[in-house]
Order: C-alpha cells, then structure tokens, then sequence
C-alpha cells in the first residue's frame, strides 16, 4: 500500500498504519473483527444502496466488500510490497544507487527549465548545463510522462506504481508545490498532455481508457473506452475541442471533448497498415497533423479531420510516411516551426534519433483523392503506384545518430534552437543535446 502523497482529511487509507490507526470515529480496522472495524460499517451500503465511503463516489462492489472483511477476519495483515514501504517526500528525495532510465523529457516553453523524468522524482534541470534547479518528489515510483502546461507555469506527471495505482500529478513550477494529486486505476498512468488553454490534461491508462481531468480541481471531464487495449500517449487538437489518444492497439482515435464521443480511426484500422502498437503521438505545432511512431518503426504524419468519405480498408488521412528507423519508436516530436520532425528508437542493445524535413504541402490533389475513396481491392496498380509517390513526397532523412541501448525521450527547445534526447546505455541514465538550425 503506497504511502499518500496529499491528504484529502483527517482519515488516510493509503498508507497501513495510517488506516489502522484511524480517523475521529477511533480505530477503524479492528484485527480478527469485522463486526466492530467502524470501516467495514462505512463501505457497506445502507438499504437505499448508499454508502458513507468512499465519498462522491459509486459504493464498492459486493465482491470488494467481501475480501475487505475477510482480510480483516483474517488478521488485517500488512502485505505492502517491501518496495513500496520506502516513503520519499520533498524532504526526502530519493538516493539513487544506479541512475534510472530516462523515459521523458520536457522544455519550459521559456526555454530555462528542462523536466526530467527520475524514481519517484522529476528533476528540473537548467536548461544550460548548470545544474540542477529542483527536485518534485512525489507518490508515484515510475514517471512515464512529463509535459509543461502552455505558459510553463505548471508541470503535468503521468504514472504510477504498476499493478497498484495510476496517478497524475500537478505541479505548480515556481512554488515547487504539489497542486493536484489524482489517483485514478490501478496501474500506471501514460501520455500527460495539456489542452490548449492549460485547463485541462488528457492522459491514458493500461485499462485501455483514454480520460482527462480539470488541472485545476483533477476532477474527471471525459472518459472514452473506445481503445482495445493500454493508450499510451495523447494530444489535443489545435483549438482544444478533440483529443486523440495513440496506443497498442495499432490506431490513433479521436473524441470530441464536449460530447464524449468517439468521431473517428485517424489511422487505418486495416491489417497491415500498421505493423505494431504505436508508443507516441504529438501535433504539428500550427496545424491539425499528427506525427506517429511505433513498433513498426516507421514515423508516419497524418491530418486529424478525415477530408474524403470512408471507405473499406481505406488509409485517407496519410500525409506523409518516412523511411523506418532502427527499432522501436519510443518518442516523437516537432521542431517548433514544424519544418522539421524528430523520433527516437531502441530494439535490442541499438537506436538512436533520426531528423526528417517535414516541410511540405499538406494539401490533397484531387487525383488522390479520388484513389483513396475507392475500396483498396479495387485501385488499379498504376494508382497505387501515386498514391506511393504523394505520400513519400519531399521527404528527406536530415541526420541519423545511432545509439548504444536507444532513446527513450527526445523534446526540441525553440529558444535554445537545440533539441535533446535521453536514453541508457551500460545500465546508466544520461541525457544530451545537439545544435539544429532552422
């Protein structure tokens, strides 16, 4: 049972000797007694079906009351995982014995602070080399996504303990304070992302779900299940009225935010069309296109806002496919005038970053959409043959720097004219950053 990281009232149930030791009522879990552990009587709902706990919220199942009151018959034994008895807080960081894997990475839209992903921590780096700025410490072991709110004000943490509870976190940057803290299932939480007027954060869970939550209160807003297996990374579109979310199941989705609805596949759901479940997604920086990467390798960039009608098999929101890297893509991203993408890759001991020109006209020919409205059986092989030279168009490989072990997470800083990736390598963390000019 992890220790809490903000509490909500006098009563803490996160943490066993906490819970066992009770709130205003006195004990509340009595060892070997049911009958008279005053949490029991709270869980259990009354003859209209309500319940005192947990507040705000759908009683707990039959079944989750049964082994609740059988582990309390059976002694209320303390079975945390010795991992998790270790408790970190602000005045207790965490001491590393071997530097952890870096799994993401953020500027400060100011160009100053680089978020670091830790061990139950996010570092903020200065983004000059100089050192360390702070160190946010908070409930979650494992840190699966770091994202700066639009005015870098806040700092957005997706992740969790896996198997045992999901958490996002929201930090106030300057004050170095822990605003929100939302747990939400019981596994990890992924893909952080911030709508465009920093009033809400999207993220996804290994229960398949893609939801957001007021920044401000961590209050849920949308939930969709419309995903057949983890979501792994989320984006917002441009004007913040659709969220996609990109995972295991080999498809970026989109939902429209006010009415919870599920709109569309932007990638083909066709067998073959993606060899493999896709780990990042973000949006070009002016415009409603998505860069994609997954398993398959191959950094794809398609518009959000289907144009041609749908078709059997068809793969109509394809902009752009670029030549596969070595690897799995792990990360993905824009240069801030989107002229330029970048994506990161690992697969057995390789990978490394490779850039791509994405300077290109966007816009569909009539030819080609023509090709694509028809049923794929159906396109003659001279106009598959087109339809394979407009979506590799202009496109062009800038460099490719090879890695031992792979990278993990990469962001571009426009003030710096820089962009840095993270990766491991001989069983160390290390992060660096290369001049790109545009």
């Amino acid at each position: 049972m992890p220790p809490a990281s903000k509490a909500k009232g006098d009563y803490i149930m996160t943490e066993f000797t906490r819970l066992m030791k009770g709130g205003e009522e006195g004990h509340a879990v009595v060892a070997g007694q049911p009958d008279v552990s005053h949490l029991l009587k709270e869980i259990t709902p009354d003859a209209s079906g309500k319940a005192e706990m947990p507040q705000k919220a759908d009683p707990l199942h039959a079944t989750q009351i049964a082994l609740i009151k059988r582990w309390i018959t059976e002694g209320a034994k303390d079975d945390t995982p010795a991992s998790a008895r270790q408790q970190y807080d602000m005045e207790h960081p965490p001491v590393y014995a071997t530097a952890p894997l870096i799994t993401s990475l953020d500027y400060a839209p100011d160009g100053k602070l680089i978020a670091v992903a830790g061990y139950h921590e996010v570092l903020l780096h200065r983004a000059d080399g100089s050192g360390i700025e702070a160190r946010l410490v908070g409930l979650s072991e494992r840190i699966q996504k770091v994202a700066f709110s639009p005015d870098g004000s806040r700092l957005a943490v997706a992740g969790g303990s896996p198997g045992r509870m999901g958490e996002i976190q929201v930090w106030d940057v300057a004050k170095r304070k822990l605003e929100v803290s939302a747990s939400i299932t019981f596994d990890t939480l992924y893909g952080a992302s911030w709508s465009p007027d920093g009033k809400l954060i999207a993220f996804g869970g290994a229960d398949n779900s893609l939801r957001a939550i007021e920044a401000a209160t961590g209050k849920e807003v949308l939930f969709t299940g419309s995903a057949n297996d983890w979501v792994l990374d989320t984006v917002w579109s441009k004007d913040g009225s659709h969220v996609m979310g990109a995972g295991r199941d080999m498809s970026a989705k989109l939902t429209e935010v006010a009415t919870k609805r599920f709109v569309d596949n932007i990638t083909s759901i066709t067998p073959g069309a993606l060899k493999g479940g896709m780990h990042a997604v973000t949006r070009h920086p002016q415009r409603d296109e998505i860069l994609i990467g997954g398993a398959d390798g191959v950094p794809q960039i398609y518009r959000v806002f289907r144009e041609t009608k749908r078709v059997i098999g068809d793969n109509a929101n394809l902009i752009r496919r670029f030549p596969a890297v070595e690897g799995r893509i792990f990360t993905v991203d824009y240069s801030p005038d989107g002229k330029v993408i970048a994506c990161g890759s690992s697969y057995e001991g390789r990978g490394g970053v490779t850039l791509y020109s994405a300077e290109f006209d966007p816009a569909m020919p009539k030819e080609i959409q023509a090709i694509v409205q028809k049923v794929v059986s159906s396109q003659s092989a001279d106009e598959k043959k087109q339809l394979e030279a407009w979506v590799t168009k202009d496109v062009k490989q800038l460099k490719s720097v090879p890695m031992e072990r792979g990278v993990f997470a990469l962001t571009f800083s426009l003030m710096a004219k820089r962009w840095r990736w993270a990766g491991r390598m001989a069983g160390c963390a290390w992060w660096t950053w290369l001049p790109v000019r545009w």
